[in-house]
C-alpha cells in the first residue's frame, strides 16, 4: 500500500512538472484585434431597445429588436398594465393582459407513497 502511494505521488509530481513548462509552442500566431463596433449597426443578437414615454395618465414602453417594433407595454395610472404584441410580424398588434400564454403542462398524480 505504501509503495502504491509513493508511485502515485511520483506520477502526480512528474505530471505537474510537465504541465508547468511555460514555453510557448513555436507555431502560435498572435490574436487578431477585435472588429470595430459601430453603434449604428447593432448585431442581430443585441438586446432589445426600449423607449419609455410618460404621459399624465399612463406610461408607454415600446420594445424594438433590429429596428422593428414588436411589443408595447401600457401601464395606466390606475389599473393593471397590458401588452400589445405583434405575434405575426405584420404590424397588427393584439392585446394581451399578460405575457403568460396560459399553457400549463399536465400535472397528474401517478402514484403516492
Amino acid at each position: 500500500m505504501r509503495r502504491l502511494t509513493l508511485v502515485l505521488l511520483a506520477l502526480g509530481l512528474s505530471a505537474s512538472a510537465l504541465a508547468a513548462d511555460s514555453r510557448p509552442a513555436p507555431d502560435l500566431k498572435p490574436v487578431p484585434p477585435p472588429p470595430a463596433f459601430n453603434a449604428d449597426e447593432q448585431p442581430a443578437d443585441a438586446e432589445p431597445e426600449v423607449t419609455i414615454k410618460k404621459d399624465e395618465g399612463q406610461v408607454v414602453e415600446e420594445y424594438r429588436a433590429g429596428g422593428r417594433l414588436y411589443m408595447i407595454k401600457i401601464t395606466p395610472k390606475h389599473g393593471k398594465p397590458y401588452y400589445l404584441v405583434d405575434d405575426r410580424g405584420d404590424g397588427k398588434f393584439a392585446r394581451q393582459e399578460s405575457l403568460d400564454s396560459g399553457v400549463r403542462a399536465p400535472s397528474w398524480t401517478i402514484h403516492r407513497f
